[in-house]
């Protein structure tokens, strides 16, 4: 018995809401402002450059997110 061959959309299986990706976002700029204090404190010079990075990078795309969805999305 054969199965039928269905076309495909090139999509992936699951899509994440674009809000629930903003949320993580949100959580990761919390993280990077929490590890940005603790390095600063620890003086560790790596842990600021990367917590730094970690916040210009979530603050980018939120506002890329906020800018494209609004406040709904």
């Amino acid at each position: 018995m054969r199965y039928g061959v269905e076309e495909t959309t090139g999509l992936p299986y699951t899509q994440t809401s674009p809000g629930l990706l903003a949320f993580t976002v949100g959580i990761a700029l919390l993280v990077g402002i929490l590890l940005l204090a603790l390095g600063k404190f620890g003086k560790q010079m790596w842990l600021i450059v990367w917590s730094v990075g970690l916040i210009f990078c979530s603050v980018i795309y939120l506002i890329w997110h906020f800018v494209t969805y609004g406040l709904g999305g």
